[in-house]
């Protein structure tokens, strides 16, 4: 039998990043998307409410919804060409 000091243990896996071109855009884009989502639904509730409407810095919020769209879109464009140019280079 064998001491236990010589038994070997298995060593975690390594962090294996795998993220490509783009997908920063993509997660950003989601983010922003969501805080913008977020501002839509608290800008338009006093107004489905009959409550006062917030003040006009909160519209702007909502317009953050297109900017993290934009950003996604970004993102996956720009993942598209990377993934086209590694095509043309295995051809």
């Amino acid at each position: 039998m064998r001491a236990s000091h010589d038994r070997q243990h298995p060593t975690p896996a390594e962090a294996v990043d795998d993220s490509g071109p783009g997908d920063g855009l993509v997660k950003a884009g989601v983010v922003v998307f969501a805080v913008g989502a977020l501002a839509t639904l608290v800008t338009v509730a006093p107004l489905l409410l009959g409550t006062d409407p917030f003040p006009t810095v909160a519209y702007l919020v909502s317009m953050l919804m297109g900017v993290g769209f934009a950003l996604a879109a970004a993102g996956v464009l720009r993942s598209v060409a990377a993934q086209r140019r590694q095509a043309r280079r295995a051809s």
